[in-house]
């Protein structure tokens, strides 16, 4: 069952999307309201990793980390009879739902999502509300990852926030000795890697080539690619990222390209 979905999509490997309120508000009362589009709410980190959240909406005016970017519910085949609300399926349901959604409503192409900071979580009803027949379902935007120890505050709306040449606190870098293995940070931030460019390595519908095969894949691209990227240099160093089979049948099918700059 995907939760969030992002940070340079570097989350697939470990991936949940996440779920909407609780048993209600702590007061003991069942939540079947389906959520607004557009609310902004205060999350952290450890909010996306359950599978439903009663957190108060907030004005988008004011501070805050999460914005409501989709809502929807869930079909009938997912939810009738009484059927299990931690299905792995609502999950697979809601990737095909949220992410190509997630992608227009920042506004960038599919690369530039990839090796963005911004990430989405999504959120179904609490078990005691979705076994009275509360099934819709919301997806938020969150600046940051699951990686992050808090998430930033976001503009009084992220929609449009990766059209044109996105700032670079909106974009995805590491500071470390290499890509693996070193926390994600914002390109505002000092670093010495930027994710730069991504290499699609098959369509929907697609078999997974093998991790054998899209690992050189994505090394012999990537090292053209950064090449390319730094202007062609005598030297230069290069990292990639690809992900596995798991991350593929999620509907993931690029690997990331990255450079040893700090610029």
């Amino acid at each position: 069952m995907l939760r969030t979905v992002g940070f340079a999509l570097l989350l697939l490997a470990t991936a949940t999307l996440a779920g909407c309120t609780g048993g209600g508000g702590g007061d003991g009362k069942v939540v079947m309201k389906a959520p607004s589009l557009g609310a902004c709410r205060v999350l952290r980190p450890d909010d996306v990793k359950q599978p439903s959240n009663a957190s108060a909406t907030v004005d988008c005016t004011a501070r805050h980390t999460a914005e409501t970017y989709a809502v929807g519910t869930f079909p009938a085949d997912l939810t009738d009879g009484g059927k299990d609300p931690d299905d792995p399926r609502l999950g697979a349901y809601i990737y095909h739902q949220c992410q190509p959604k997630f992608q227009r409503f920042l506004g960038g192409d599919e690369s530039l999502v990839l090796r963005s900071t911004m990430t989405w979580a999504w959120f179904r009803p609490a078990k005691d509300a979705w076994a009275k027949g509360a099934h819709w379902w919301r997806c938020d935007v969150v600046g940051g990852g699951d990686q992050s120890q808090s998430f930033v505050s976001l503009p009084s709306t992220a929609k449009g926030l990766l059209l044109g040449k996105p700032d670079d606190r909106w974009l995805v870098c590491v500071n470390g000795k290499s890509v693996s293995g070193s926390p994600k940070i914002p390109c505002s931030q000092k670093h010495n890697w930027r994710a730069v460019t991504t290499i699609v390595l098959g369509t929907t519908g697609d078999s997974y080539p093998g991790d054998r095969l899209v690992q050189v894949r994505t090394r012999d691209f990537c090292s053209d690619s950064v090449g390319a990227w730094l202007n062609y240099p005598v030297d230069y160093d290069y990292g990639y990222t690809y992900f596995h089979e798991a991350e593929w049948k999620a509907g993931n099918r690029r690997s990331i390209c990255w450079a040893k700059t700090t610029q």
